[in-house]
């Protein structure tokens, strides 16, 4: 039986997890629960799912947890970035759900991989901001990174049993989001409500508004490029709007193998946790006579432009990626509390790239120093911007 501790167990991608493990109460068990604030969800978890130890982002939140846990059998309870570490420290669980949202989940994450435990990674802001660093970590340790994105999880599918030397290119898809048909004037007026209403799939906030401005898949390129130790021009994104296609691997003699499924991320979830078996997930299955016809096109970068500043910082490389991810982490927020228009998220982050002389990734602390420059200046550059352009 696998023990596993879950790094953002209210989230998204937390919350399905839970739901796969719940299913296979013969295969799994819960040691560990890490969580934001949401205290009133993570007691109902530590109810239903007995961990022996879980945290919360802040010590007034892990105080109410104690609190109202209190004259029952309990877990331990941690606090903050030190609280997030020691589980992922912890000897306890052998398998890690690294599900926690943004660069936040990058120290736990890293420090997890550290103990060579099995990750199951949906924390794509790990790669994006160490990705060779964290890839050396992880084959010094002997520790297995197993992709939970499903574009990623499609692409590891579609890779076993190939020769690795036979690809050519992997074929990331992506569903183009809610405003794949406007256009960019129709998109300068775009509300939160409007970019929070994903046609496919139901995910947090951070990741949907990343998904309307196709920022989602120049993050998920640069991961696939460590995870799959691929050259930046091996990856290519194609706009899917069905979302049936998860992604596709092509090899040399011209052979595409793609992983199909009902776009719901219990399934990709699922074959990370059970990998290499694929375990029943009780979700309806696939019926190909209902779908209708798929249809394939190339990204419009001149409207999407986050697309190309991905692909521009994983180019250079060092310390640009992590300053691409934390100056967009900054714009979305942002977007959300309406301080900036929709069409600013990519100006400001390529202002806050503009501004940035990259230096290499060595450690944690300089991953984190990055992250934190880049935060600053974004927030610095965004005080000067104008909402109505």
């Amino acid at each position: 039986m696998k023990k596993i501790l879950i790094l953002g167990s209210t989230g998204s991608i937390g919350l399905n997890a839970l739901k796969v493990i719940e299913g296979r109460p013969d295969e799994y068990t819960v040691v560990g629960l890490a969580a934001g604030r949401n205290v009133d969800l993570l007691l109902r978890q530590i109810e239903r799912f007995r961990p022996k130890a879980v945290a919360l982002q802040e010590k007034e939140g892990a105080a109410a947890v104690a609190e109202r846990l209190s004259g029952k059998p309990k877990p331990e309870v941690y606090f903050g970035p030190e609280g997030f570490k020691r589980l992922a420290l912890w000897d306890e669980p052998d398998t890690v759900v690294s599900a926690m949202a943004g660069s936040a989940g990058f120290l736990p994450t890293y420090a997890a991989i550290e103990t060579g435990k099995r990750i199951a990674l949906a924390n794509k802001e790990t790669m994006v901001m160490a990705g060779s660093l964290v890839m050396d970590c992880a084959k010094s340790r002997g520790t297995s990174i197993l992709p939970v994105d499903s574009e990623h999880n499609a692409i590891f599918q579609s890779l076993v049993g190939h020769p690795r030397e036979d690809l050519r290119r992997v074929i990331i898809t992506a569903s183009g989001g809610p405003f794949r048909e406007m256009s960019l004037e129709e998109m300068a007026s775009v509300t939160p409500e409007s970019a929070l209403k994903h046609p496919n799939w139901k995910m947090g906030r951070k990741i949907t508004i990343d998904s309307a401005t196709l920022m989602n898949k120049g993050l998920e390129a640069i991961e696939a490029r460590w995870l799959f130790d691929l050259r930046i021009d091996q990856i290519s994104i194609l706009i899917h709007p069905q979302s049936i296609v998860h992604s596709m691997v092509e090899y040399k003699d011209g052979s595409i193998i793609a992983q199909m499924g009902v776009p719901d991320m219990m399934t990709p979830i699922s074959y990370a946790l059970s990998f290499p078996r694929h375990f029943e997930t009780f979700l309806p299955p696939l019926k190909l006579e209902e779908v209708g016809p798929l249809s394939f096109s190339k990204p419009d970068q001149t409207k999407f432009k986050c697309l190309g500043l991905a692909f521009r910082a994983v180019e250079i490389g060092g310390s640009m990626p992590a300053v691409l991810n934390a100056a967009n982490e900054v714009a979305v927020d942002l977007f959300l509390e309406r301080r900036i228009g929709f069409l600013q998220i990519p100006v400001l982050v390529e202002q806050v790239m503009e501004a940035h002389r990259p230096h290499p990734i060595d450690s944690p602390e300089t991953v984190m120093e990055a992250d934190g420059w880049a935060k600053r200046t974004a927030a610095e550059f965004a005080g000067r911007m104008d909402l109505a352009n």
